[in-house]
Order: structure tokens, then sequence, then C-alpha cells
């Protein structure tokens, strides 16, 4: 019984020298303002174990200090050059030295005023709608953007070199089809219901920015579904087919 016991915990204090402690003396120099030496502009505010960034569509970041480096909470680290109570030094992503002093002025303050940041909406046209004739019948096709309250996170870097996170809203389509005064189809469309057109990985990461009509010919009513990495060129395109019963489906038409 004794030696199951001490096999235990010569097991528990190995693995927990395996695992790197954190530089707390390190994080405690790094409280305060700091503003990158050779414009003077401030960079960032770190408060406890959050970094601040004047941009207002930026989230604090969390970090922590771990064998010279600085680490921030998706796993990304920058190794420390130089710090001292009044200096930060570190190599960004494309390897260049980023430094920094502590500021002293009240001033600089002012450039964290905003509270929460701000979350970005992406979209075009929230309404539109047209009237369409094919063999003679009157078609009344409309579209709804609807911004949501469904956040994505985007990973960006700064001018400085440092990881940020942006915060934007997801839409909700709504396409509503009337033959005369008879509804053929209604329906929300959110990014959800293209994981089979779309890679799960980017589907994640995106944000569904716009639906257009496109034509009507004998298959139905074709309609685009933009679906965009937010900010970048990336964005596949989605053909929505409502056909003349009002039965829908989907495939994909470009990326």
């Amino acid at each position: 019984m004794l030696t199951v016991v001490l096999t235990i915990f010569c097991g528990c204090q190995g693995n927990k020298s395996a695992v790197p402690s954190e530089d707390k003396e390190a994080k405690a120099l790094l409280q305060g303002i700091w503003v990158e030496e050779e414009s003077g502009d401030v960079s960032m505010r770190i408060v406890g174990d959050s970094i601040f960034y004047t941009d207002s569509t930026s989230m604090p970041s969390y970090f922590r200090i771990v064998a010279d480096s600085l680490v921030m909470g998706s796993g990304t680290s920058y190794a420390i050059v130089k710090q001292t109570e009044n200096l930060f030094w570190f190599v960004n992503q494309n390897g260049d030295i980023v430094k920094f002093q502590k500021s002293n002025d009240p001033v600089d303050e002012t450039e964290f005023v905003h509270d929460t940041p701000s979350v970005m909406t992406y979209t075009h046209q929230v309404k539109t709608d047209s009237v369409v004739m094919y063999n003679g019948e009157r078609f009344h096709w409309y579209i709804a953007i609807n911004p949501t309250k469904y956040k994505v996170v985007k990973r960006n870097y700064n001018d400085d070199g440092l990881e940020v996170e942006n915060v934007y809203y997801d839409n909700i389509m709504h396409v509503s089809l009337f033959q005369g005064a008879q509804r053929l189809y209604s329906s929300d469309f959110k990014k959800q219901m293209f994981v089979k057109q779309v890679p799960e990985n980017f589907l994640e990461n995106a944000v569904l920015a716009n639906m257009e009509y496109s034509r009507v010919d004998a298959e139905g009513f074709h309609f685009n579904a933009t679906l965009c990495i937010p900010d970048e060129a990336s964005c596949y395109v989605v053909e929505t087919l409502i056909d003349h019963k009002g039965q829908m489906r989907m495939k994909t038409v470009e990326y």
C-alpha cells in the first residue's frame, strides 16, 4: 500500500515540474501604458493578465510571461529581447524587434476610454425586392439581411505585430418568393445551413455576408449567398435554387 502511494506522488511531482512556470516578476514590470519608442504612438495598456489596445475594435488579450517569452492566450509567443521597468523589447511575427517604453503621461490614458470593443457588422444593402415575369406569370421575390448578435472572432496582427482579436456580427438572410398572392417559399438562412457546400474550418471563421437574386429559368429562381472571411478577399458563393414548386437546394458555384 505504501509503495502505491509513493508512486502516485512521484508521478504528480514529475508532471508539475514539466510545466514551465509563469514569471510573475516580469508580468509585474509590464503593468501600465506602453508607447512605441520611435514613433511615440500609444500602443497598449497592460492591467493584470490582460492587454488592452487603443483600437476600439480589438478585444483585450490574455497573456503570460513564460521562459523569456510573451505568450498570448491563443498560444502564439514572442521572444523577449529586453525588459526593464521602463523598457520592453520583443520579436514580432515578422522577425522585427519592436521597442516599447513605459509612458508616464496621464494624457495617454484617454486612448483607452472605450470600455468594451466595438463589434463590426458586415452587411451590404439591408432589404431588396423585385417583380419578375416568367412564362407569363408574375413573381415577387424579397430578401432581408438581418444583423444578429452571433459573434465571429477573427485573429489579426496590429501595426506592432501583436496578435489581436476583432469581433464581427454574423447575419441571417430571409428569402421569400411569391407567385401572385401565393407564397411559394419563405425561410431564414443561417451560415450553418451551408456546411455541406463550405469547408467547416472556413465556415467557422466566416460571416454570411450577402444574398442576391441572380435569375429565373426553367429550373427555378437562382439566389447567390456569399460567405466571407471578414475584411479579406476569401469568399464562397453558394447558389440557392428555389424551384417552381417551392423546393430549395444548394450548390457551390464559386470560391
